[in-house]
């Protein structure tokens, strides 16, 4: 456990003033605020409308971008962040002849990863509570203090982040066996715009493609519109079948590399 600390560490005090740290937290910020400066100039025509639905157009605009394109294609960057220092340097064999075990150093930089998806994630929820509760402030005739979303919001981003684990798997793994960029980057493309297709045209098995969960986990928001001028409560099944399979994808393609890294660190 020591080691894996450790390791953590150090895959922050290497990572934290490159792109792929910063692009997970500017990315929300600027979402939410480019979302928040289009509610506010089009605010007057939305006075009449109940804080639930305000809540649900509002947090739904930003999920629909994260979702269908912005969450993969940042997840592929951050797969090309956490290990680009040892592919530019050549260090895989020298970062695995340290005097800690070499699972720990492997699960540091995988969870690293995982944990700059959840931050970017994390910060989302906040900025959104916080721009919607901001517009409510500034814009007294938007009834967004008549409903408190931040519960809803953490369970969907959450939802959001564990659909998202298959593909980071994938990308992290691709990533260790390409030194270079465009190879992930353009498998990730491709398969992100084929989840796109895949769930657009309700293909029956779309929950087996990895690309297409962080689209299908949110695939139930548009429904909330039905509920949102009545009082019924917005709830969120979170372990629906898209979520097994990208955990079960997770675990394989997570011990896969392992093994793959081992192989590669003894060249």
């Amino acid at each position: 456990m020591k080691g894996f600390i450790l390791s953590f560490r150090s895959e922050f005090y290497k990572s934290r003033k490159t792109a792929g740290f910063w692009s997970a937290v500017i990315l929300p910020l600027l979402l939410c605020l480019l979302i928040f400066a289009g509610f506010y100039s089009r605010s007057d025509k939305m006075v009449m409308e109940p804080g639930m639905m305000l809540w649900v157009q509002f947090s739904g605009a930003i999920l629909g971008v994260m979702g269908s394109l912005l969450l993969p294609m940042l997840i592929v960057f951050i797969g090309y962040s956490v290990n680009s220092i040892e592919h530019k340097a050549d260090t895989w064999k020298t970062l695995f002849s340290l005097p800690i075990s070499k699972f720990a150093v492997y699960s540091a930089k995988y969870f690293y990863a995982m944990f700059l998806v959840f931050l970017c994630l994390a910060l989302f929820v906040l900025f959104t509570v916080g721009f919607g509760n901001l517009l409510g402030t500034v814009k007294p005739g938007l009834k967004f203090h008549d409903y408190n979303m931040s519960g809803v919001l953490s369970q969907l981003y959450f939802k959001l982040f564990l659909s998202s684990l298959g593909i980071l798997s994938i990308q992290f793994l691709l990533r260790v066996l390409f030194r270079d960029f465009l190879k992930p980057m353009g498998i990730g493309f491709v398969a992100t715009i084929t989840g796109v297709i895949l769930v657009a045209n309700q293909w029956t098995y779309d929950y087996l493609f990895p690309y297409s969960h962080p689209m299908l986990a949110l695939s139930a928001l548009p429904q909330h519109h039905n509920h949102a001028a009545g009082s019924n409560p917005i709830s969120v099944d979170i372990f629906t079948r898209e979520i097994y399979i990208s955990l079960i994808i997770a675990a394989v393609v997570f011990v896969a590399g392992y093994f793959i890294v081992l192989k590669k660190s003894v060249k």
